[in-house]
């Protein structure tokens, strides 16, 4: 979202974003915690915050539909999910995909990654839905793609998988519905599989200072 985007009214006038944000509450109460404490108080956390952002009505900023190279491969990442345990979060995410701001999130990126890489976000301190103190939005990585090793101070993050298969840190394969915990501070590296794309939704929790100037860094070698 650029800094001279335009207020659009408020959520209540705007059904579409509702109901996006409708799906997100619902992943958030009915997902699986696996019998973890700190992923069932980050879905309690995203669920409270989301609730008083709903409630407020929060205003609501004019996208301008900025694409990336890797929007090539988000209408086949869509139709994947419409078959899979997510369908109704990605139906809704479908409503709004043309309007949708799609950034990398970092000044510099490593040779290759600017065409398998991209994330929109459609609730946070730089809207579409204004809040502070949450950001909703998906990530998209085409096929083949290492996301290298970073990691968010100050901020707790979540990832659902709704379309495709990926792993983090080498270490299990995520697939529609699975659940990622990053606390802050965790380094977290993420490669996807060799002929589909991936795309994940997303929460970040934290202070609105810092989900306002996120440090996102990749970590060197």
């Amino acid at each position: 979202m650029t800094e001279t985007a335009q207020s659009f009214g408020r959520l209540n006038d705007h059904a579409e974003w509702r109901y996006l944000l409708r799906e997100f509450e619902l992943a958030y109460r009915h997902g699986q915690a696996g019998g973890s404490s700190k992923i069932r108080a980050h879905m309690k956390e995203v669920r409270l915050r989301l609730a008083a952002a709903i409630k407020s009505n929060s205003s609501v900023l004019e996208c301008v539909g900025q694409r990336l190279p890797v929007c090539a491969h988000l209408h086949r990442a869509l139709d994947n999910g419409m078959e899979g345990a997510m369908r109704s979060l990605v139906r809704t995410i479908e409503v709004v995909a043309d309007r949708l701001d799609w950034r990398y999130g970092y000044d510099r990126l490593p040779k290759g990654l600017e065409k398998k890489y991209g994330f929109a976000e459609f609730l946070g301190p730089q809207g579409p839905v204004v809040c502070n103190d949450l950001t909703l939005g998906v990530v998209l990585f085409a096929p083949q793609c290492t996301y290298p090793a970073h990691k968010h101070d100050g901020i707790t993050e979540s990832y659902i998988c709704l379309s495709g298969a990926a792993s983090e840190n080498d270490s299990g394969v995520y697939t529609p519905r699975s659940m990622i915990l990053n606390l802050p501070g965790h380094t977290h590296r993420i490669t996807t599989s060799d002929h589909e794309p991936v795309l994940l939704a997303y929460a970040w929790a934290g202070s609105a200072d810092s989900l306002a100037r996120p440090e996102m860094n990749f970590k060197r070698k």
